[in-house]
């Protein structure tokens, strides 16, 4: 299986980010054909009160790198990786890696 995580900086606008997230992105996620399972996560300050290092991150799951490819390369793969620009003001850092 393979994971690709999204880690997504502070935004400079916190609700406009929620809300084009929610009402916007996440519906291009969903149209993705071959995400096996998705989650999200907004970060919570740490034990001792600090701010998180990152805002929220997004786990997108694939059978295998195959699948991710062309998941990717899809016209709805492109249109949720363009889509980052209209809304990540804290930037966005991607990884991908096998799950064990």
């Amino acid at each position: 299986m393979i994971k690709g995580t999204v880690l997504y900086g502070h935004p400079a606008d916190v609700n406009a980010f929620e809300s084009y997230y929610s009402e916007i992105h996440l519906p291009l996620v969903s149209n993705v054909t071959g995400i096996t399972k998705a989650e999200y996560t907004k970060f919570l300050p740490g034990p001792d009160g600090s701010p998180p290092a990152y805002y929220r991150m997004a786990e997108l799951y694939f059978n295998n790198p195959a699948e991710m490819q062309q998941a990717l390369s899809s016209s709805e793969g492109m249109a949720m990786a363009a889509d980052l620009s209209n809304f990540a003001t804290g930037g966005v850092t991607i990884l991908i890696g096998t799950i064990n």
